[in-house]
């Protein structure tokens, strides 16, 4: 490059009067300098004879030989400006390669991590099922504690909130506690009157007598009804389990883990109703996610009337498939009602639970899960409401 001169491709024509003619006829074309040069001139290294114009001497083959060597230049400028793109498209290219498979790699782990916890979840929930008695109890008081839990922080959460005044958060701990002992106390007696009454007198005096605050009916109505979601429902399941313990006619239980005794219609009916449950929500995952376009319900806005119609063929095959299995003492039609009992139920718990998350303006209730991105309350909320409908249908039943 010219050290003294920058060349660039446009070029002004320049006049100049020679002595000798009358009137300007040539015009010699210079290069148009950028504005960091203006102040630098075109100089000859030697004493020029040609004449001055306006205070510049030129050297015409000095000045040809400048603007080729520029533009030579430029063009190698050019060439390596395309490099350098290139370069960086290339390394634009690797880094998005390199996150992709790094997000490859994250959502496999998920899923590993996902698969694992969810067998092991099924494998527990599974032993503790057939176990039944005080040890199926428990472990439901602690699912009710740890849910209770959840719910009373959603309505403390700032989007329900604002438009209420949430309960006192010792009281919130105390009804979660209550929440808790409520399976325990259905198996002890036998019933759930007395702790639903109880605790509901329990729980409007604390909330009258504050010290220092106004009670506010939102208090009372959000604390009632988490008694009533996390504490009361949920009780069904242990009546369900332990309660119903005639055996079930024609089904043979190994010796070691029971004998004929254990295999009761509360056993077969709570085995069939968790089946149910499955196999609705992954038909209807599946089905919504291959044929789903009609959305259901804006509460949830992903789920759709296809993945429910698959959900409930689901159920009711599942359900159909093991009450012939099980021996299952109701006719064809009865079982499919079950199974559309059970379904109604499932998808009823997962929309009033999503009507919380909405209103609390969060995505999941907790994060206690490993794999899974959610809470307890979550992994629960379909079945719910479904002890209650399971267990007094096979009551009316006669079952």
């Amino acid at each position: 490059m010219a050290p003294f001169v920058e060349v660039c491709r446009y070029y002004k024509p320049l006049p100049f009067h020679c002595p000798c003619r009358s009137t300007p006829t040539n015009s010699l074309i210079l290069p148009q300098l950028s504005l960091k040069y203006s102040n630098l001139r075109l100089l000859a290294s030697k004493p020029s004879s040609h004449p001055r114009f306006n205070g510049i001497s030129f050297n015409r083959s000095r000045v040809i030989t400048a603007v080729a060597r520029v533009e030579s230049e430029q063009l190698g400028d050019d060439s390596n400006s395309k490099e350098e793109e290139e370069r960086d498209k290339e390394v634009q290219n690797v880094e998005e390669d390199s996150s992709l498979d790094q997000q490859k790699e994250k959502s496999r782990s998920q899923f590993k991590k996902r698969v694992v916890f969810g067998l092991g979840i099924g494998l527990s929930v599974g032993g503790v099922v057939l176990a039944g008695g005080w040890v199926f109890t428990l472990a439901l008081a602690a699912a009710v504690l740890l849910s209770a839990r959840e719910y009373f922080e959603l309505v403390r959460s700032k989007g329900i909130a604002q438009g209420m005044t949430p309960p006192p958060r010792y009281l919130s701990r105390v009804c979660s506690v209550i929440c808790a002992l409520m399976p325990i106390l259905t198996l002890y007696f036998g019933h759930i009157d007395i702790a639903v009454t109880s605790a509901a007198f329990v729980v409007a005096m604390a909330l009258l007598l504050q010290r220092g605050r106004n009670p506010r009916f939102s208090q009372l109505s959000s604390t009632m009804f988490g008694l009533f979601y996390c504490g009361y429902l949920p009780c069904f399941w242990v009546k369900l389990r332990c309660g119903l313990t005639a055996p079930v006619l024609g089904r043979s239980w190994p010796v070691l883990l029971g004998g004929q005794g254990h295999w009761t219609v509360g056993l077969v009916a709570i085995l069939v109703s968790f089946c149910g449950i499955i196999a609705s929500d992954t038909f209807a995952f599946l089905g919504g996610k291959a044929f789903g376009k009609t959305p259901l319900i804006s509460i949830s806005p992903k789920k759709t009337w296809e993945g429910a119609v698959a959900g409930l063929v689901g159920c009711i095959t599942i359900t159909v498939f093991l009450s012939k299995s099980l021996s299952w003492p109701q006719p064809l039609v009865s079982t499919i009602a079950f199974g559309v009992l059970n379904f109604l139920g499932s998808v009823f718990g997962d929309l009033t639970e999503s009507m919380i998350k909405r209103d609390a303006g969060v995505k999941d209730s907790g994060s206690l899960i490993p794999g899974h991105g959610s809470g307890i309350l979550d992994r629960v909320d379909s079945y719910i409401f479904t002890g209650a409908l399971a267990y007094s249908f096979v009551r009316l039943h006669g079952v």
